[in-house]
């Protein structure tokens, strides 16, 4: 009998951060220009799937790219809550069965790991924000929300949280909290439950409303690609002998597929996330040894891009605001990697917390 193994491996992980951390960065920047499509993330609008349809029927042009990744590159999101919720089960309920840390001590350490990427990430941008065009006002209250990871929770987070991705860090803090207080090695009818409430939720909601938007700031929004990433851990195996590199592209298709046909549909549309997750798994295993690496590679740095490139939309945005579309963004992709790979070395000289089980 052979034996069985996770569905996807340390190097597959990585390179799936690589994937949704590039979708991410190069979507908050193509997503401001102008002339963009915007994309349907904590909203639906029909109309702005329906203006992506005419531009492809259109026969499309050389903006082709920045349309591609402004109304979908926002899916990265899912993908690293997918692979939050398929780590901390792997991690806390397979590989360590006798270890069991009180609630504290998860979520202090949890909040430490965040606080110790944010911080760097934050006081660059700050720096680069005032000594740019058009600095954000700072208030207090807001500052002080954003470091304890509240921010999702106050009223219109989308003109609280500056910079905009940081809205991340509050939505995992909550998921890391409902993980440890609701989810922990329960039965998997809890999880399902969870998914099944928070999507009643947002069905409930008027497709372009702000309660809608609300709800998705916070875990209700997330719940769908964390609980797929757990249960994904607890109960889906590879064999062995696996399938062949071509028959994970063709799912790769058939998955990108119902990503497109799902944004046209509201009920459709909040299941996307899952159709974009397993593409993206998808894709990851049918990658030639070669581009695996790659990706592999900007996976090893996605947290630090994650926080950094803000600073450099914030400099080289003009560029392409101008009409200089493609050079500011080639500046912007080199620059965010450069500083990646800079921020990187600073956030591993800070102390990673550690959790004490006994505590």
């Amino acid at each position: 009998m052979e034996d069985k193994k996770t569905l996807l491996t340390k190097a597959e992980c990585d390179a799936l951060r690589g994937i949704a951390i590039l979708g991410i960065m190069l979507h908050n920047f193509c997503h401001l220009l102008k002339f963009a499509i915007k994309e349907n993330e904590y909203k639906f609008y029909m109309e702005r799937s329906q203006q992506l349809a005419d531009y492809v029927a259109g026969g499309m042009d050389e903006m082709f790219f920045i349309q591609l990744m402004s109304y979908f590159g926002h899916y990265g999101v899912p993908i690293f809550v997918f692979l939050s919720g398929y780590g901390l089960t792997l991690k806390y309920e397979q590989a360590s069965k006798g270890a069991e840390p009180t609630v504290w001590n998860f979520t202090r350490c949890h909040y430490l790991k965040l606080l110790r990427m944010m911080v760097p990430g934050f006081v660059a941008f700050v720096i680069v924000d005032f000594m740019t065009i058009g600095p954000y006002r700072y208030p207090a209250e807001n500052v002080i929300a954003l470091f304890g990871m509240v921010a999702n929770l106050l009223p219109e987070p989308n003109n609280i949280i500056w910079p905009g991705p940081y809205w991340f860090f509050g939505l995992m803090m909550q998921l890391y909290i409902i993980y440890r207080v609701v989810l922990f090695r329960r039965h998997w009818g809890y999880i399902v439950a969870l998914i099944a409430v928070c999507w009643l939720l947002q069905e409930c909601c008027v497709p372009d409303g702000d309660a809608l938007n609300y709800l998705r700031y916070n875990f209700v929004g997330g719940m769908l690609p964390f609980g797929a990433g757990m249960l994904v851990a607890r109960f889906l195996y590879l064999s062995p002998s696996g399938a062949s590199r071509w028959h994970w592209l063709f799912r790769c298709v058939l998955l990108s597929i119902a990503v497109v046909a799902g944004c046209f549909s509201f009920q459709t549309w909040l299941w996307v996330p899952i159709a974009v997750i397993f593409a993206a798994v998808c894709l990851v295993k049918s990658l030639p040894r070669m581009l695996l690496e790659k990706m592999v590679w900007f996976g090893s740095i996605s947290a630090a891009m994650f926080v950094i490139h803000p600073v450099a939309r914030k400099i080289f945005i003009p560029i392409s605001r101008r009409g200089d579309v493609y050079d500011g963004l080639l500046l912007y992709f080199i620059s965010a990697v450069a500083l990646a790979w800079l921020t990187k070395l600073v956030i591993d000289k800070i102390a990673n917390p550690s959790m004490n089980k006994k505590g």
